[in-house]
């Protein structure tokens, strides 16, 4: 773990550590290959097991706070901008993705390309967002990516032939 050399994880406090859990998904971003996706990959998971819409916004609303109150702290402790371990946001921007759409795996796995497509291009205003600092920076940019998302999802489902 790159954390400043005069940190140690057993030194930190309660915040911080909170703050790491969150961050990391429950530890998601300490997988070795590819943790953003791992964290989608998850959010992918919560959007087919929470199959009551409201139980799911609730829970989208609320990992989208937690994106803005604790990544700000872990990427100081990891002393990195954006540090790879920081999930939390692709999983809140995967999680956007899904407002009311289908609980359908084809929907699901669409939706997984798609946010990580947008997340990966950076279609304005996601590439400006991304430079601001702390956890406004970190979050906002997977935020845009899982709206651009939603509205394809939501653009697909209303044509004609897709079951909704």
């Amino acid at each position: 773990m790159a954390m400043d050399s005069d940190k140690k994880l057993g030194n930190l406090s309660f915040i911080d550590k909170t703050s790491l859990v969150i961050s990391t998904v429950f530890g998601i971003g300490y997988t070795p290959l590819c943790p953003g996706s791992a964290a989608c990959v998850a959010a992918v998971l919560v959007f087919l097991i929470i199959k009551n819409q409201t139980f799911f916004l609730i829970f989208t609303a609320a990992s989208i706070i937690l994106a803005f109150v604790f990544p700000g702290r872990a990427e100081k402790i990891y002393a990195k901008k954006d540090d790879k371990h920081i999930v939390i946001d692709d999983f809140s921007g995967m999680l956007l993705s899904f407002l009311f759409i289908p609980r359908d795996v084809p929907f699901a796995v669409v939706g997984f390309f798609l946010f990580r497509m947008f997340d990966m291009l950076k279609i304005h205003p996601a590439d400006r967002v991304e430079k601001y600092p702390g956890a406004i920076g970190i979050t906002s940019d997977d935020l845009i990516a899982g709206a651009y998302a939603n509205i394809i999802l939501q653009i697909v489902r209303h044509l004609p032939g897709v079951s909704s």
